[in-house]
């Protein structure tokens, strides 16, 4: 069994931390790996963290991951309204796949409560903060261990 999760990250998430911190916070993207590979690590889990502005980049790992992973995590930021190919990588994908929203997008502008990915998501985490990540890592460390 794969023990792999790959965690994707989407446009100007290279920027939390710095970027409207009174709604993403002040923990920087290092500070949301460092958390994720602890708790991966703590779960038996390998980890893949991945950040990219470029659409075609996040689709690239999606495809690495559908060959060598037991799960995704994603964020997709942006491209969560406006990616059908993100979806359609997403789409190819036979295991688990939880969407990872810092701050509570359904609160957020109108625009913004549509997402693609969630067509394809097992599961949404949405104003958790950054603690969502984990929560979707400890998810998918039960799925993995789960299966047969």
């Amino acid at each position: 069994m794969r023990r792999l999760i790959y965690v994707l990250n989407g446009p100007n998430l290279n920027l939390l931390g710095k970027r409207q911190p009174h709604i993403y916070g002040h923990e920087t993207l290092a500070d949301v790996e460092a958390a994720c590979r602890a708790t991966a690590s703590g779960l038996g889990l390998d980890l893949r963290f991945h950040q990219s502005n470029r659409e075609y980049e996040i689709i690239d790992w999606v495809h690495e991951a559908r060959e060598d992973a037991s799960g995704i995590v994603i964020n997709p930021a942006a491209f969560t309204h406006t990616s059908v190919a993100i979806l359609d990588a997403l789409n190819t994908c036979e295991f688990p796949i939880f969407e990872v929203h810092i701050s509570n997008v359904h609160k957020r502008e109108e625009f913004r409560h549509h997402s693609f990915v969630s067509g394809r998501a097992d599961g949404v985490i949405a104003g958790f903060g950054t603690q969502g990540y984990t929560l979707a890592i400890q998810r998918l460390a039960t799925l993995i261990a789960a299966q047969p």
